[in-house]
C-alpha cells in the first residue's frame, strides 16, 4: 500500500511534473518531466519517505523514440526497506539533465560513466569528464547508432623513466 501512497504524493508534490506512475517487479516506477528531476529526488529524500541511498543510476538508449535517451535512477529508503524507479526521457539532441551529486556524492561517478557512454550532459555537475575513455575518444560507445567498428584516433604512448 505504501508504494501507491508514495506515488500519489510525488504526484501531488510536483504539480504536473510526473507523466504516469506504475509498478515493475515489485516496485514503485514514475516516469517524469526531466525539469522536476530536482524536485523529485529532493521530495524523495526528505521525511516521511526517507529514499536516502541513490542505488543507481544508468542511461538506455532507444533510438526510434521521440525521446531517445531514458534516464533510470534507482532509490532505496533504509527506513522502510522499500525501492522506488524514477525514469526522465531526453531528446536526441543534447540530451541534458539536472545533477544530483548535490544530493548523493555517488551520483557524482554514476553521471560521468552515463556521460562517457552514453553523451547525457548533467548540468551543475561539478566535474563533468570522460570516466573510462581517454580524452581524445570520439563519440559514446553505447550509443545504438556507434559504428560497431570504429577507428579511434591514436594517442601518444608516455615515455617512463
Amino acid at each position: 500500500m505504501e508504494e501507491k501512497n508514495v506515488l500519489t504524493a510525488l504526484r501531488n508534490a510536483l504539480s504536473g511534473g510526473v507523466l504516469e506512475t506504475g509498478e515493475s517487479f515489485g516496485d514503485p516506477v514514475a516516469r517524469i518531466r526531466p525539469e522536476a528531476l530536482l524536485s523529485a529526488a529532493g521530495f524523495l529524500k526528505a521525511e516521511p519517505w526517507s529514499y536516502t541511498m541513490l542505488l543507481d543510476a544508468t542511461c538506455v538508449d532507444y533510438p526510434d523514440r521521440p525521446g531517445r535517451f531514458e534516464m533510470i535512477y534507482h532509490f532505496f529508503s533504509l527506513a522502510s526497506n522499500r525501492r522506488i524507479r524514477i525514469k526522465a526521457a531526453l531528446p536526441a539532441e543534447n540530451p541534458e539533465i539536472d545533477s544530483l551529486s548535490g544530493l548523493w556524492k555517488n551520483a557524482d561517478w554514476l553521471e560521468r560513466e552515463i556521460f562517457d557512454m552514453f553523451g547525457v550532459r548533467f548540468s551543475g555537475h561539478p566535474d563533468l569528464r570522460r570516466l573510462f575513455m581517454y580524452d581524445g575518444f570520439e563519440g559514446h560507445p553505447l550509443r545504438k547508432d556507434y559504428p560497431l567498428r570504429k577507428r579511434q584516433p591514436l594517442f601518444k604512448k608516455r615515455e617512463t623513466s
